[in-house]
């Protein structure tokens, strides 16, 4: 037992039932609020900045998920690094992402583990309703793949927000748990960092938090750069050019004009009948001898070994064979009403033959096959000479 007193603070929290440890963490704890670091104005363009980047990384993962995705707006407040532990108490995946043209600064994209693995079980060609329970180097892999295309769209989104390229590095993923000390090493090493919460959605399997992790220096920089670019478009518009010195002006000497003498009458005549063009004689003109060409046949000739040789150097070209199934056309307002599960109707009949091109030429037409579960054609009719050389035209 220890020699030391019991303060009569510490003695009134033993007998609330109150750890004095506990108070004494959470006194240290402190309290940051956003609009002590970043204004109303700062604030609404890191939400707008967040907004727009992760709506067309919804569509990306939508797309490569199968299912609907939703990103709803963005909140925003401040985390401290020594609090981790309080703010992400479960398991996590951390995405480290770092810009490398347009922008310098990296952000951290902070799902929940269990989030995470039903993603990679949709990546895998599964339903999500029984996904892992532990995070594999595949389910890892898939992950970060989806990863990579959200924010390779956010990239391109944010190139339009700053009118500049935005290129980013391949997203690097790892396990966080920061109540073992996993993953502490991949959160930005300044003390203060904004969190970007949104609410995620995909269908009726996640109904979850997507955090992003910003340093406060980078989120200030954002702001700046977003905040001030008309500024410095109007103002590199509006700078006139410095003026040039002008030297002092030169008297140029008095031109003199020099009459011209005009010809006499009889000159120009002259002129005239010297420059006056030949008579041509008369021809005749005589009846052509047209008659048909005559081309040596070459169905029987026989190649020498130079030039046989030289053929066979193409037979190692390699062409691009297609089977087309058939073909529709569509207008804008449909094609941006397709979504999962539409049908496209094509031209073609069922059963009827398919169309088989040689680096988008047609040469052939065939059926299909399966073939040990994989699709094949059986050709069933070739086009002659002349068809497929008029195809080449």
């Amino acid at each position: 037992m220890s020699d030391e007193m019991l303060s009569q603070e510490e003695i009134e929290a033993l007998l609330r039932g109150e750890s004095p440890e506990l108070e004494n963490k959470k006194s240290s704890q402190i309290e940051y609020k956003v609009e002590e670091y970043l204004d109303a104005l700062s604030q609404d363009a890191l939400g707008e900045i967040g907004n727009i980047s992760f709506g067309s990384s919804a569509t990306a993962l939508s797309s490569l998920l199968g299912q609907k995705v939703d990103i709803t707006t963005p909140t925003i407040s401040m985390i401290n690094r020594d609090n981790l532990e309080e703010e992400f108490p479960h398991p996590y995946v951390a995405v480290q992402v770092e810009y490398t043209t347009g922008l310098v600064g990296m952000n951290l994209l902070v799902i929940k583990q269990s989030d995470a693995a039903i993603i990679a079980d949709l990546m895998l060609g599964g339903d999500g309703a029984s996904p892992a329970d532990e995070l594999g180097e595949i389910h890892l892999s898939a992950v970060q793949e989806a990863m990579n295309q959200m924010m390779g769209s956010a990239a391109t989104s944010m190139s339009t927000i700053f009118n500049k390229k935005v290129d980013i590095s391949p997203p690097s993923i790892d396990l966080m748990n920061i109540s073992k000390n996993e993953g502490r090493d991949n959160i930005p090493e300044e003390d203060l960092l904004v969190k970007v919460s949104f609410r995620l959605k995909i269908g009726t399997l996640i109904d979850s938090d997507i955090m992003q992790l910003l340093p406060l220096g980078f989120s200030k920089k954002l702001v700046n750069q977003l905040l001030n670019q008309d500024t410095e478009e109007i103002a590199s518009t509006m700078v006139a050019p410095a003026p040039t010195p002008q030297a002092a002006p030169v008297q140029a000497p008095p031109v003199q004009q020099v009459p011209v003498a005009q010809p006499a009458p009889m000159q120009e005549q002259q002129y005239q009948q010297s420059y006056a063009m030949p008579e041509r004689p008369m021809y005749t003109q005589q009846p052509a001898n047209v008659q048909q060409a005559q081309f040596a046949s070459f169905e029987n000739a026989s190649l020498k070994q130079a030039e046989a040789r030289n053929l066979n150097m193409l037979l190692d070209i390699p062409l691009q064979v297609t089977v087309e199934l058939g073909r529709t056309k569509r207008s804008v307002k449909e094609i941006l009403e397709l979504a999962s599960g539409s049908i496209i109707e094509l031209d073609k009949l069922a059963g009827e033959p398919v169309d088989i091109l040689v680096n988008s030429r047609l040469i052939a037409k065939g059926e299909v096959v399966v073939i040990d579960e994989n699709f094949g054609v059986r050709i069933t009719d070739i086009l002659s000479k002349a068809d497929r050389l008029n195809n080449l035209r």
